[in-house]
């Protein structure tokens, strides 16, 4: 095996590497807000709320990441939805912004129905007589939830929520397939510009594993304090 590419071509997986954790960045910030109100709305009882919340996620769950994200980059082009560039960012991820949102969207709505049942689960994780002490205390429903359920659910989900974000930092990759420079794209240009099929591909397997494992190890360092009351 050969890997004499690496200095020519080094700067490609730089680039590919910032854009995947922008990629993963930005869609577990769509995934982690959309997916508590989608967690409160399963567990609503206002009933066709609920019907709608319990759809939505079982069809995201329930459908190929890479069908959700045709449906998303053809379909936004489709009624004529483009993204226009912002000159600030341009530079830095380096490709069109408009299929760049189109990677994160796809990636934050997937993304959404899996923080979903982790917000779900941890709330009702939440002891229920916290609810009822703060009723007792004159708090309202809405309150309740926001000021002292939701917070302790957070503490208890954190771990999970982290194993989110080493999870779409691995599924990124499937965005190459739309044109946008991510880590596994520039591995695929490499490869056909050196015609070594197999080197750059455990270039960039290393390199996810060097974005990945070092945070898998935070998260359970994370999750080993918690368990031990120091946070």
């Amino acid at each position: 095996m050969k890997f004499t590419f690496l200095s020519k071509y080094f700067m490609y997986y730089i680039l590919g590497a910032k854009n995947t954790i922008l990629l993963a960045a930005f869609a577990v910030l769509i995934g982690t807000v959309l997916g508590l109100f989608l967690a409160l709305g399963r567990l609503s009882r206002n009933k066709p709320l609920s019907f709608l919340s319990t759809a939505w996620i079982e069809f995201i769950r329930g459908t190929p990441t890479l069908v959700q994200l045709f449906i998303i980059y053809y379909g936004l082009q489709s009624i004529g939805i483009r993204f226009p560039d912002i000159p600030a960012l341009k530079p830095i991820i380096g490709i069109n912004f408009s299929d760049f949102m189109s990677g994160v969207i796809t990636l934050g709505l997937n993304s959404s129905a899996y923080v979903a049942e982790i917000f779900r689960a941890g709330i009702q994780s939440v002891d229920r007589g916290q609810a009822e002490a703060a009723r007792s205390l004159g708090l309202p429903e809405g309150k309740t939830m926001r000021f002292v359920i939701i917070p302790q659910a957070i503490r208890n989900i954190l771990p999970a929520l982290g194993n989110e974000f080493v999870v779409v930092i691995k599924e990124s990759s499937i965005v190459s397939i739309i044109g946008i420079a991510e880590l596994m794209y520039n591995a695929d240009t490499i490869r056909s510009n050196t015609f070594q099929p197999f080197e750059p591909l455990l270039v960039a397997a290393l390199i996810y594993f060097l974005m990945t494992f070092p945070l898998s190890k935070l998260i359970a360092h994370i999750e080993k304090r918690m368990r031990s009351g120091a946070y």
